[in-house]
């Protein structure tokens, strides 16, 4: 930790480190609910029995809810303060939470694209708020390496959502494989059923516990006084800051790198189980709940990874330029997509793992360098980057419509072929860190 005046954690002689450590729960607390959930599309699909690309719409629900919210949150900030922003987005959380105990009663599979869309708008209330007083609480010139410090321990929520969902969820989901549950929704409709709210309850109950954690910490946060920074006297109207925002080139290409950035982590996380169904299923013989079983193992591994990349990046920015990090680690993992598209097998599930060491360092790093030099806009420039969290919604469909065109495309497997999208995706991120280079 520096000691002078403006330092990785104080500013103006204020030090900021036990706001820090607060508010930095908050960033293991969306990680939770983020790869709770990725583990969950392919189980909707298996419950319901829906097509990837309807279960797919788990995610366009999950991302959609940090778009559609992500200015409301920074206005609201910005007549409130920091502080609201994260009350208010841990009480939609836990709103949003709580509510798949109506949904699982219902029996019907929209419902429960409702609860995950409440519960966004609440984590985009909390990423709105959090992210730039994490990039407040200290030197501008150390906001980029303050920032991966925080989001170091987001993946600590998503490992830890993941082994929930893994242990919790999917080990006690009845085995019964696809085929035969089809059989039984048209001919044995209510086994199929009962089969059906079995399932349900077992898969709603991490999000009602992490709900009551929320209510928790929302209470703690209520009870503690929170320094104001960041918190500037300075009123501005949304529009007056878009017109300014867009003419930042910085920032605009940011926007652009993390909607793809985003795209790219929620396809290669939602889709691996995917594709270790078709290696292990296909290729290796085993049953569905065994590759299944098999797949988390990988996943679980992706995230641990992704974990210990995190500290490592943060480690490396103190000697590495942050715009020269992102594009060497974009083109790394462009180039791993290669082994998970043409290489298949147990080969191409490595490679699919090894991506997320890759994609440790990018968010908070695109994020940090976005937001460099925007001034009294940091609050409006931090909503339009969580806005573009909507690459999350809107890439895996494609890559779901392409897996479910079942057949070979041009001599590829239909899943490897579908990573076709996460490639053009870090291309766009590499693009952004060398113009960022450029711009040093």
């Amino acid at each position: 930790m520096e000691n002078h005046k403006d330092g990785l954690f104080s500013k103006n002689g204020i030090s900021y480190f036990v706001p820090f450590v607060m508010i930095t729960t908050c960033f293991a607390l969306w990680g939770f609910a983020n790869d709770v959930t990725n583990p969950m599309v392919k189980s909707y699909s298996t419950i319901f029995q829906i097509s990837n690309v309807e279960s797919s719409l788990v995610q366009v629900a999950f991302y959609l809810g940090y778009f559609v919210m992500a200015f409301p949150a920074a206005m609201f900030i910005q007549k409130y303060s920091f502080k609201s922003g994260v009350v208010l987005g841990l009480f939609l959380y836990a709103i949003g939470a709580l509510a798949f105990i109506p949904a699982r009663y219902t029996g019907i599979f929209y419902p429960f694209l409702a609860a995950y869309l409440v519960m966004t708008c609440g984590l985009s209330f909390l990423e709105t708020s959090c992210n730039p007083y994490i990039y407040c609480m200290g030197s501008e010139d150390t906001a980029t390496r303050r920032l991966n410090l925080a989001q170091a321990f987001n993946p600590i929520g998503a490992v830890s959502g993941t082994f929930v969902a893994w242990l919790f969820v999917q080990q006690r989901l009845d085995p019964t494989p696809s085929a035969e549950r089809f059989r039984l929704m048209s001919e044995n409709l209510p086994v199929f059923n009962a089969m059906k709210d079995h399932d349900l309850g077992i898969l709603i109950q991490p999000y009602i516990y992490i709900g009551i954690v929320v209510v928790v910490l929302l209470i703690t946060i209520l009870s503690k006084k929170m320094p104001k920074a960041g918190d500037s006297a300075v009123s501005k109207s949304l529009g007056q800051a878009l017109r300014e925002l867009s003419g930042e080139k910085n920032y605009c290409r940011g926007v652009i790198a993390q909607f793809f950035y985003i795209g790219a982590q929620v396809t290669c996380w939602t889709f691996i189980m995917h594709y270790g169904h078709e290696v292990f299923c296909a290729q290796g013989g085993m049953t569905e709940s065994a590759a299944s079983a098999l797949s988390f193992r990988y996943y679980i591994g992706a995230l641990i990874l992704f974990a210990i990349g995190r500290f490592v990046c943060t480690y490396f920015l103190k000697y590495v330029s942050p715009g020269v990090l992102l594009a060497t680690l974009a083109l790394f993992a462009t180039a791993l997509l290669m082994g998970v598209i043409f290489a298949g097998g147990i080969t191409g599930m490595w490679c699919l793992v090894g991506i997320s060491g890759c994609m440790s360092l990018m968010f908070p790093t695109i994020y940090g360098l976005a937001l460099h030099g925007l001034g009294d806009n940091v609050k409006f420039g931090g909503a339009g980057l969580i806005m573009s969290i909507l690459g999350g919604s809107v890439l895996p469909p494609i890559q779901a419509a392409i897996m479910d065109r079942g057949a070979d495309i041009l001599g590829l497997p239909a899943v490897n072929a579908s990573f076709i999208v996460p490639v053009v995706c870090f291309i766009v991120v590499a693009w952004y860190g060398v113009s960022c280079k450029r711009q040093s």
